[in-house]
């Protein structure tokens, strides 16, 4: 079967989408899947569920490498160490996947020490947007490290030593940007200075030139003809010549171009313009690049370091697992946050706007519930009538 596949996959241009449901996967047949899938160009979502892999190889999907947005690994038998690999690839302190869109590890065995190894995954990436844990056995201590993250969290010493070292790198490249771009202005001064002003004597001293050479004929006419040996010129010959000089006196006489006009061409542009010009290309090459999250503005209180923490995951699904009352409100305080930060007509993260929470060990009138819904009521994109199809499935059984 994978003989055929690796013959048929590469050769689909537009193949965006693959399901694996139940197919008796099994690591050697995986490894030798993994070439076939990245040949793959376009393929952009990968649904493989109903496949358990006892070396827990599914984290290979998850590397800095892979192309994949959208990951559906449900029902695998996935356990802690399986998601501890798929944490450490969703980021780490020197490299973090930047493709990967939503993933979903609904149906396996994830506990509390599966959410941590997930948190700090999140703790430095930002492409994540949506996290389905639904359906497995997460208590409180995990739904406290996922809250966690989702809000301020201190920077551990590693990554204090890390974001230092960045902020010495970065300020090194600026500082040595700044003499190349100062060079580069006060070269482009001289030219422009002596273009104009060389121009303008040029013409000066054409001009004075033209004059001199059309009074010459004149002192020639007042001495008139020496001994009678050649009769007087015409009066018309006189004219038709000073109308030839006036004709090369106005060619001469053109003004000079001013670099500022518009339209003007082949001449070089003005310290002013050159600078506006390197400014407007670095407002357009700066937004491409994607920002450590280590370098994102940060707080320092009671020696610490403080990050704002991640507000690029939108949706998070932990219906049906182990979280009390305890649970709710780490998330009720990370929602508080989120919304407090929220600027209107800003740009930017906007942190949760989907939690979902149903179905969990708290009764159903709890108070601290019912605020999380009412807050996040006003945030949600999506109806009721259009919740996602996981959702309906888990809260109809």
């Amino acid at each position: 079967m994978l003989g055929v596949l690796a013959k048929c996959l590469p050769a689909l241009a537009h193949l965006q989408a693959l399901h694996l449901w139940k197919v008796g996967l099994t690591d050697p047949a995986f490894l030798s899947l993994l070439p076939v899938l990245a040949a793959c160009a376009n393929l952009k979502t990968l649904v493989l569920e109903g496949n358990p892999l006892p070396e827990r190889s599914f984290y290979k999907l998850v590397s800095e490498e892979s192309s994949l947005a959208h990951l559906s690994l449900r029902n695998n038998c996935m356990d802690d160490q399986a998601v501890l690999l798929i944490g450490q690839s969703l980021s780490s302190l020197r490299s973090s996947n930047k493709n990967l869109v939503s993933i979903n590890l609904s149906y396996n065995h994830i506990t509390d020490v599966g959410a941590t190894h997930l948190a700090n995954g999140l703790r430095l990436n930002r492409s994540l947007l949506s996290l389905s844990l639904a359906h497995n056995q997460i208590g409180d201590e995990g739904a406290l490290k996922l809250a966690e993250v989702l809000g301020p969290f201190a920077l551990t010493h590693t990554e204090v030593v890390e974001r230092r070292r960045l902020l010495l790198e970065k300020e090194a490249q600026e500082r040595g940007r700044l003499p190349q771009r100062h060079s580069e202005l006060k070269g482009d001064r001289p030219a422009s200075h002596v273009s104009s002003t060389t121009i303008d004597k040029l013409q000066t001293a054409k001009g004075s030139k033209a004059v001199i050479k059309k009074k010459e004929p004149t002192k020639k006419e007042e001495k008139g003809p020496v001994g009678g040996a050649a009769p007087a010129q015409p009066p018309a010959a006189p004219a038709a010549q000073a109308k030839k000089e006036d004709a090369k006196q106005s060619k001469k006489a053109v003004p000079p171009v001013d670099p500022k006009a518009k339209g003007a061409k082949g001449v070089k542009l003005g310290s002013k313009d050159k600078r506006s010009q390197i400014l407007e290309v670095e407002q357009i090459l700066e937004p491409t690049e994607m920002m450590n999250p280590l370098l994102e503005p940060a707080e320092h209180r009671e020696g610490q370091v403080f990050l704002q923490g991640n507000r690029v995951l939108i949706y998070l699904n932990l219906m049906r697992n182990h979280i009390s009352e305890n649970g709710l409100k780490a998330f009720l305080a990370t929602v508080e946050y989120q919304v407090s930060r929220i600027i209107p007509g800003g740009k930017g993260p906007t942190g949760l706007l989907r939690l979902s929470l149903a179905k969990n060990q708290f009764p159903a009138e709890s108070k601290t519930y019912s605020r999380i819904q009412e807050l996040m009521g006003p945030r949600d994109p999506l109806p009721r009538a259009t919740r996602p199809e996981e959702e309906l499935l888990t809260a109809a059984q």
